[in-house]
């Protein structure tokens, strides 16, 4: 049973740092300055009375939360939070019907903000619908997803699209200078060192949030903050990388290029730069799945084989011992011998597909399973490769029209070289030279 000591001591606790020090108006707002200057579409809208409907999109940290809170601090509305992590659409609903019944009866405005909308499903972003074309609320959407394709059409039409940046060092110099100083933060109750503040910069990688987290938790240990107490106060490096953003897209795009290029130490790098930022371990799994086959393919089928077991292992087991299996999958695969033949075969054939090079199925190997086939002449003339030697047989598989045609082109790397051979052989045999 909880002592009333301990509901003293709970009550007493304060706010984290980073929620004292949120920005009270939009000239408090550090970064994200092209959203901010004189004249923006921002700064218009907060000196209106008129409601609003808002979607910020951009990387964590960067200030999303803190304008929706400015808006509606500026403004003087009230501010409801929804999360779309746990919030239904019968949250949704109420929190909208207590927005209707405070402006009926006081005229006071509500500033609604739901965090996360990118994870309302179709049926929670409509029962939004009502309270942004009607203006019962001022509505404030914020993802770290592209709004284009994960929130709908008719919302994202009748709000404004605020595109956000990620902080600049200089900026999250800023931030922890301010928390470390001003009253509402450490109040100047600490000596921060310049190399320690440096290191904060570095580990925040771009995120606010972040660097003011790691701040309190160094204050946490010692007024006196060094390089090293900043180290302890850290559990864990925190990486420059945004899942949503450039980042997530040249780290990826890195990890392919050196698996591709046989750099396992590099790819591993990669590798760990993501599972470290938090990436989706499935969305690795499909990268390795996809190279086995684009990249290695029939130089070494078993890198297949390889990266479906770890990607079934990961949904198994989970993090973080399912990273192990990622990093076989990844080392066996950059170390594999490379032939990008498969992904040109089909390349090819989808090419001809395309532009109308199909051709008839050859009558012989028609369906002649269902009745009235045999009077088409369907399945006539078959002839069954398990009757004769070596299990092949020479007749005519391709259309007429496409029987010169060659799709996949072996190489000799690895056991492609085998098959290189025997594929020759049978093209020859099956087509003539």
């Amino acid at each position: 049973m909880e002592s009333l000591f301990d509901a003293a001591a709970r009550d007493a606790t304060p706010e984290p740092l980073a929620v004292r020090m949120r920005p009270r108006t939009l000239d408090e707002v550090i970064g994200q300055r092209h959203l901010l200057g004189p004249g923006t579409p921002l700064r218009r809208l907060v000196e209106s009375e008129a409601p609003m409907s808002l979607f910020l999109w951009g990387p964590p940290g960067t200030g999303k939360t803190t304008l929706a809170y400015v808006v509606s601090n500026v403004t003087k509305r009230r501010f409801v939070e929804v999360s779309a992590v746990s919030a239904g659409v019968k949250d949704v609903r109420a929190a909208i019907e207590a927005a209707r019944r405070e402006l009926g009866m006081t005229g006071r405005q509500t500033v609604l903000f739901v965090d996360e909308v990118h994870r309302f499903n179709k049926a929670q972003q409509d029962a939004l619908l009502p309270a942004v074309e009607n203006r019962w609320v001022t509505f404030i959407g914020a993802t770290t997803e592209n709004p284009f394709f994960s929130v709908i059409s008719p919302l994202l039409s009748r709000s404004l699209l605020l595109t956000l940046e990620s902080l600049e060092d200089a900026d999250i110099a800023a931030v922890v200078d301010r928390a470390a100083a001003d009253p509402r933060g450490l109040a100047g109750g600490i000596t921060l060192h310049p190399e320690a503040r440096d290191q904060l910069v570095r580990l925040a990688g771009g995120d606010a949030r972040r660097s003011l987290t790691y701040l309190e938790a160094a204050a946490l240990l010692a007024e006196d903050i060094t390089v090293e107490v900043v180290e302890k106060a850290v559990d864990k490096a925190a990486v420059r990388y945004d899942r949503q953003g450039d980042q997530h897209y040249d780290v990826i795009s890195a990890f392919i290029k050196s698996m591709r290029g046989s750099d396992a130490d590099a790819a591993v790098h990669y590798l760990a730069r993501m599972v470290a930022a938090g990436e989706d371990p499935r969305f690795i799994a499909r990268r390795i799945v996809i190279f086995a086959s684009e990249d290695v393919g029939m130089a070494d089928p078993s890198c297949l084989q390889v990266a479906v077991a770890a990607a079934q292992a990961v949904e198994f087991i989970g993090f973080p011992e399912g990273q192990i299996n990622l990093t076989q999958a990844v080392i066996h695969c950059a170390l594999a011998p490379k032939s990008n033949a498969v992904v040109k075969a089909i390349g090819a054939a989808m090419d001809d597909v395309r532009r109308g090079a199909i051709g008839h199925v050859p009558g012989h190997l028609r369906d002649a399973h269902y009745a009235g086939a045999k009077k088409l002449g369907h399945g006539a003339g078959y002839k069954y490769p398990h009757d004769f030697d070596h299990g092949v047989v020479k007749q005519d598989y391709a259309p007429e029209e496409l029987r010169d045609r060659r799709y996949y082109e072996p190489t000799t790397h690895g056991a492609e070289a085998p098959v290189a051979e025997r594929w020759a052989k049978i093209r020859t045999f099956l087509r003539g030279a």
